[in-house]
């Protein structure tokens, strides 16, 4: 792999499926940037990445902020190079009843995928544009296609999918695809959450979950990675604009 192609920068990666996807670039050969909100809290994805023998560089982002993305960007690439992978993970869930969400439920979420995305994807292309290669994987989800109490993180991964497709008709001239990949139900902290709201224990909410899908089990963050990996790599440049269900069988 050529020296301008071996950047990886994925946001929301301190933990679960950002970290999953941050470990599975790096043992593909990619230098990594570790964005999440908090830069301390990247340690542990860093750490892990220069055990397996790979090179990583935790970066605090708010990449709602446009100036931090900014910054952020320009440090990765005096610290490793001009980035080649953009894989925009970072996000929150504030789950409610649409008549119990509040303004700032929705702006929040909204915020962090969607405009984060936005203010990410800007400020990579340009070095990718300068290169003629560029992967952009952005991480949708199975709410896109509805679910009940996320009508704001429903909305958000419904929109990551329009946006994903929009820069892959922009940007492909220029060697760049742009995809996503939606998960549907993968162990993380965000479902541990999701467990306690519906009353029941992990196990519980896990094992119902497993019940009534295909391969009668649930997700683990590297199921993700492996697609995001794949769609980061050079034999799917004829790929683009498209949207990866990683949900052990058919979605909606």
């Amino acid at each position: 792999m050529s020296t301008d192609r071996r950047v990886a920068v994925v946001t929301g990666a301190a933990r679960g499926i950002g970290a999953a996807t941050a470990l599975r670039l790096a043992r593909d050969g990619r230098c990594v940037a570790v964005l999440d909100l908090d830069e301390a809290e990247c340690a542990a994805t860093v750490a892990a990445v220069s055990e397996d023998g790979g090179t990583a560089r935790a970066v605090g982002c708010d990449v709602t902020d446009a100036a931090a993305v900014t910054a952020a960007v320009e440090r990765v690439t005096a610290e490793l190079g001009p980035p080649a992978v953009l894989v925009n993970n970072a996000g929150v869930i504030r789950d409610n009843a649409l008549f119990r969400m509040t303004e700032d439920d929705w702006d929040t979420v909204l915020a962090v995928h969607l405009r984060g995305a936005f203010l990410m994807t800007r400020a990579c292309q340009s070095a990718m544009v300068d290169a003629g290669f560029g992967r952009i994987v952005n991480i949708s989800s199975t709410s896109a296609l509805g679910n009940r109490g996320q009508a704001n993180y429903a909305a958000a991964k419904a929109g990551i999918q329009g946006f994903t497709r929009t820069v892959a008709l922009e940007l492909g001239r220029f060697g760049i695809t742009a995809n996503a990949v939606a998960p549907g139900f993968v162990a993380t902290a965000m479902t541990a959450a999701a467990a306690e709201r519906a009353g029941l224990t992990v196990e519980e909410f896990e094992a119902e979950v497993a019940a009534r899908t295909a391969v009668r089990r649930i997700g683990r963050p590297e199921d993700v990675a492996g697609a995001v990996a794949y769609l980061a790599g050079d034999g799917a440049g004829y790929v683009s604009g498209q949207t990866l269900y990683v949900a052990g069988g058919p979605a909606g």
